[in-house]
């Protein structure tokens, strides 16, 4: 009878399975591909080291930098570069402009209507929590108006969530922003009281990653869990007996009381199914849509834009596929060779399909639009690509109701527990400090 059964190796159940140790539990993790980490992958190639999943890691709070200090990863971290701080937005002219005040109230990027609704957002009244759940649209064109949609929420959601901020819920997708508004009565309001709340101790933002790419932190945890982490294990039946979960893959079985699913929903749905359609059905409608991860080597000559900044995010309303591109070389060192850049494009995400697109059909896609926005020329001298069928989870209007559903549900099966990026926010820190938290709650424990 083993403690507690992890499925999943992903930095939700490699997060799950540390902090389970250190309260003195002794989880059994099972991993279904070769090697952990899930959508943490990186690679050396020609020179180039590319992040095929995430790019980047944001440090905030205490727990992920503690963790990083247990995991003795410091001497790996590499600080992004100052000039991350510039982000770059295509504005109505096709022209890519850095985002700061200067843009917003005296470029061309809003128009001057859009700038003064935009400094109008302090003088509106909030909405009430019990008026219900908002879409992200509806939440931005209420307090910033249409323009800041269109030219700044807009690239942030599809580039950041591959979303679609008219489905997408803010409460569930933004709850800082929500926060914010009920806090101070306005955004800008909200924002400085938050800001005072700050003190000298208060941990830093940091954007970093590690010399050898984001892959570095899986390996580094499965390395502390040794034969607690059995890889090339799929599990393919689930069962539960008078209280106990059997856990089969082939022919082994293991058994618990206590079985914590660390799997992307549609995965857990099918796992459940034959045990609950009605919990299956509610994970599985949880929508992910398929993205892609372009990344792209040229000699510097051959890229006119200075690419000083930490990327650049595409407008829909400019009808291009292209989410974004990433200055991959620019942000953090190394990961290009001596006079050449790398560049990570992403298209995709929920307003564009890839079914059917073939590797050829999306590298020219991505090169004749992103081509005369950066001063390209000539054909790239590396490029690899890699498709994520299923990427992120959308956390669309109705998401909250469905987790609160989906933990009544689960409710009926006791010692069954989720966790998941579709569940406490998507980001990397959100996944580790959340199973942190998990770990320390006695609640599941009992």
């Amino acid at each position: 009878m083993e403690d507690v059964i992890i499925i999943g190796a992903g930095i939700s159940g490699l997060a799950t399975a540390y902090f389970l140790r250190k309260q003195g539990w002794s989880p059994l993790l099972l991993e279904a591909g070769a090697k952990p980490g899930g959508k943490l992958q990186s690679r050396q190639e020609e020179g180039y080291l590319r992040d095929m999943g995430p790019n980047s890691l944001l440090l905030k709070g205490q727990i992920v930098p503690e963790w990083l200090r247990e995991l003795r990863l410091e001497e790996d971290i590499v600080e992004a570069n100052p000039l991350a701080k510039r982000r770059y937005i295509l504005n109505r002219h096709r022209q890519p402009v850095a985002l700061g005040p200067g843009v917003l109230f005296g470029g061309n990027l809003l128009s001057w209507r859009g700038r003064l609704r935009l400094l109008g957002e302090p003088f509106r009244a909030p909405r009430r929590v019990q008026d219900g759940e908002e879409s992200v649209a509806d939440f931005v064109r209420r307090r910033i108006g249409d323009e800041a949609l269109t030219w700044l929420v807009d690239p942030f959601v599809s580039g950041v969530f591959a979303g679609n901020p008219t489905r997408l819920s803010v409460q569930a997708t933004l709850p800082r922003l929500v926060a914010l508004e009920q806090d101070g009565g306005s955004l800008l309001r909200g924002a400085l009281r938050a800001r005072k709340r700050k003190t000298p101790d208060t941990p830093k933002t940091r954007l970093i990653s590690f010399r050898e790419g984001l892959q570095v932190l899986p390996l580094r945890v499965a390395s502390t869990l040794g034969a607690a982490l059995r890889c090339n294990t799929p599990v393919d039946q689930l069962g539960n007996s008078d209280g106990i979960w059997q856990v089969s893959s082939g022919s082994q079985t293991w058994q618990s009381k206590r079985l914590i699913l660390a799997l992307p929903a549609g995965a857990a749905a099918k796992l459940l199914a034959p045990t609950d359609a009605a919990l299956a059905h509610e994970l599985d409608a949880i929508p992910y849509p398929a993205v892609g991860s372009l990344s792209i080597g040229f000699q510097r000559t051959q890229v006119e834009h200075p690419l000083d900044g930490f990327g650049m995010l595409i407008p829909r309303v400019m009808g291009l596929e292209t989410l974004g591109v990433l200055f991959s070389s620019t942000l953090f060192p190394g990961r290009a060779p001596v006079d050449q850049v790398l560049l990570t494009a992403f298209i995709g995400g929920s307003q564009n399909d890839l079914a059917g697109r073939d590797d050829n059909d999306l590298l020219a896609t991505v090169l004749r639009e992103i081509g005369p926005l950066l001063g390209i020329s000539g054909d790239p001298i590396f490029s690899r690509r890699q498709i994520w069928p299923k990427a992120i989870p959308q956390y669309e209007i109705g998401h909250l109701d469905r987790v609160r559903r989906i933990d009544a549900l689960s409710a009926r099966h006791p010692g069954l527990y989720f966790r998941a990026n579709w569940r406490e926010g998507v980001a990397l820190g959100d996944c580790m400090e959340a199973a942190c938290r998990f770990s320390q709650d006695t609640d599941w424990q009992h």
